[in-house]
């Protein structure tokens, strides 16, 4: 028996894929990247836009239709938001939300018994307060470690916890198991992932933060290197900065989300700072940590936001250290406050605030990785495309080198640097 799997979002959606790829395999199945072969094909969903929801009704039509005898079971995040809409497609046979997952094996096995019974595993979400433990084995060079889910922030314009629920963080005790296999199989490089992973401990009686899960990791694994995943500027604590600047396995690159340049409009968001206090941080980073880089997230076209405020976005931007900026225009989630919000921006205005911020971050990662031209640098090989291996510096630039008998998948490898290239630089392999 085959199963192929579609994943779509964040970090977290891998991770959780690859735990159900392995209660797969653990059963008895094999994997397989062709839907048309496949006995079973699961489909992991994202809803964080409204595009993300088109595009996961887009991909569960096209397998539905590209293998109408497989179990076609619709799991994650639209799966929990949206669940009477996906039954009415045709060929969906099982839907799991976000908490049900363990037993995607079980409700398969249940389904081929059944064929023709359509399977609804979706319940609330706001009251489950225990992390959802999942069998995992990476697949890939670089190993996500999932520390929590959920989060209670409740920005005005997020869907995500109406669909995952509130801050559930991970044992210490469990991470440390995992660290464990993770230490076994050589994984080089950890990216620690989560829905809001800055709210570590939160959630539990003792006084636990991030800073011990990082620590932990550390200690357990030993990787060379330890990637945290995206973060809220408050909540780089200085206890977390401090542990950065000691600890060179740490890579020098966070992602902070930023949201909006204008004050008025972070407000509105529910965002929990202003411009200055952002910008005080990102300025103490650059100081006290060498070559950092820096990533954010924008939401452009949000209600009411005026002309000023958007040019107020913009001059804050060009102020800003980023090396990478991901542009989002406003999207409307049934069930957030900013749904219902009045004087909602048009769909062309959004289009247009989109590509100016576009062009600003084009630059500024331009002039980031120009930085590296004529240098040395060390990549974990990643992947192998059209005869170049690719692979990530510490501070997060993609690099990619010619093939070559020498580099191995999975192993540090150095290269100096020679030209800007595709979404990076390139460079010449030295051994």
């Amino acid at each position: 028996m085959k199963t192929a799997f579609h994943t779509l979002g964040c970090k977290v959606n891998q991770y959780e894929t690859e735990a159900m790829q392995k209660l797969f395999t653990a059963a008895g199945y094999e994997l397989t990247n062709e839907v048309e072969s496949a006995d079973v094909v699961v489909v992991n969903t994202c809803t964080v836009t409204a595009l993300s929801s088109q595009k996961s009704r887009q991909i569960i039509r096209r397998s539905a239709r590209a293998n109408k005898n497989a179990v076609m079971v619709v799991v994650g995040c639209y799966a929990q938001s949206e669940p009477e809409k996906i039954s009415q497609i045709d060929g969906v046979d099982i839907i799991i939300g976000t908490k049900d997952r363990m037993r995607i094996v079980e409700l398969v096995e249940e389904c081929f018994k059944n064929r023709g019974k359509k399977i609804l595993q979706v319940g609330e979400v706001e009251n489950i307060s225990e992390f959802e433990e999942l069998p995992h084995t990476p697949q890939r060079t670089r190993a996500f470690l999932k520390i929590e889910d959920g989060c209670n922030n409740f920005c005005s314009y997020c869907i995500i916890p109406l669909v995952r629920g509130r801050v559930r963080s991970r044992s210490l005790e469990n991470i440390r198991a995992e660290c464990l296999e993770l230490k076994k199989n050589f994984f080089k490089e950890i990216v620690l992932t989560g829905i809001h992973i800055g709210a570590y401990g939160r959630d539990f009686h003792e006084k636990i933060s991030l800073v011990d899960a990082v620590k932990t990791v550390l200690e357990t694994a030993e990787p060379l290197r330890l990637r945290l995943g995206s973060i809220e500027s408050v909540e780089m604590t200085d206890e977390l900065i401090d542990l950065m600047k000691n600890d060179s396995r740490i890579c020098n690159h966070l992602h902070l989300p930023l949201q909006s340049g204008s004050d008025e409009i972070l407000k509105a968001m529910r965002r929990p700072y202003t411009t200055k206090n952002f910008s005080d941080l990102t300025a103490r980073l650059v100081k006290e940590i060498p070559e950092i880089s820096i990533g954010t997230d924008l939401i452009v076209g949000f209600p009411g936001e005026t002309e000023k405020n958007f040019e107020e976005t913009i001059n804050f931007l060009q102020t800003q250290p980023f090396s990478k900026i991901h542009v989002f225009p406003f999207s409307a989630r049934e069930g957030t406050l900013a749904a219902g919000m009045k004087n909602q921006i048009d769909s062309q205005t959004k289009k247009n605030r989109v590509e100016k911020v576009l062009e600003i971050a084009k630059s500024k990662e331009k002039i980031f990785a120009e930085k590296l031209i004529g240098r040395m640098v060390e990549i974990i090989s990643e992947t192998e495309e059209n005869n170049f291996i690719d692979g990530l510096t510490k501070n997060y630039i993609r690099v990619y080198v010619p093939s070559n008998q020498e580099i191995k998948l999975g192993e540090i490898v150095r290269v100096k640097i020679e030209k800007l290239f595709r979404n990076g630089v390139a460079g010449e392999f030295v051994k």
